[in-house]
Parts: C-alpha cells; structure tokens; sequence
C-alpha cells in the first residue's frame, strides 16, 4: 500500500468490528435500514478522517482519570470512536454509543478488567 505523506493507515480491531455490526443491527431493527445505512456511512466518515490528522481527537476522560493518555478520541454523536496512534497508524478499539457506561465499557475493553 502506497500511503501519501501526512496520512495514517487506519485499522479497524476485531472488537470495533464488532462494535459497528452491533450498531448497524440495533438501528435496523428499531428504527430502519435507511438510518441504519445513514449511522454507519457517518462513522465510516469519521474512521476515514483519522487517516489524517488524527491528534485531533481528544481523550476519553474516563482514561484521563485514571492517568491514561494513550487513547484518544473521535466523535459522531452520540457515538465514540477510541483509538490510539502509533507510527503512521491508527488503530480504533471501541466504536460505543457514548450514552453507556463508558467507564465500565473501556475498563473490559481497553484494560482487560
């Protein structure tokens, strides 16, 4: 892959994976394929745009609280996109509606508790 300077190699884990079937399933069933398709359009755009810039997201205060600032994140509201920077990648954990418990969901996820 031919990457243009400035740009980042975005990678989706298997849990983010996940994270978006889970989103597109839950809006499809109660509130239709067209909005469904329309969420999942809108969280791809903003997965797409950390392949540049991505220091722009800011981090998950549930993290900071804990003295954790290597996850930042990116938002389509109300839905939160956690990831973290290393090298000319981006690597996403956590696609959530962030009206969860965040604390609990990024707990399991990101620190193994």
């Amino acid at each position: 892959m031919i990457r243009k300077p400035g740009t980042f190699e975005v990678l989706l884990t298997e849990g983010a994976e996940q994270d978006l079937e889970s989103i597109y399933d839950y809006i499809s069933e109660y509130d239709g394929a067209a909005h469904a398709n329309h969420v999942l359009d809108a969280l791809m755009t903003v997965v797409e745009s950390l392949s540049t810039f991505p220091e722009r997201g800011t981090f998950p205060k549930e993290l900071v609280n804990l003295g954790i600032k290597e996850y930042r994140q990116a938002f389509f509201k109300p839905y939160r996109v956690i990831y973290t920077i290393a090298d000319a990648k981006v690597v996403i954990y956590v696609i959530a509606d962030g009206r969860r418990n965040m604390l609990s969901l990024l707990t399991r996820r990101l620190l193994g508790g």
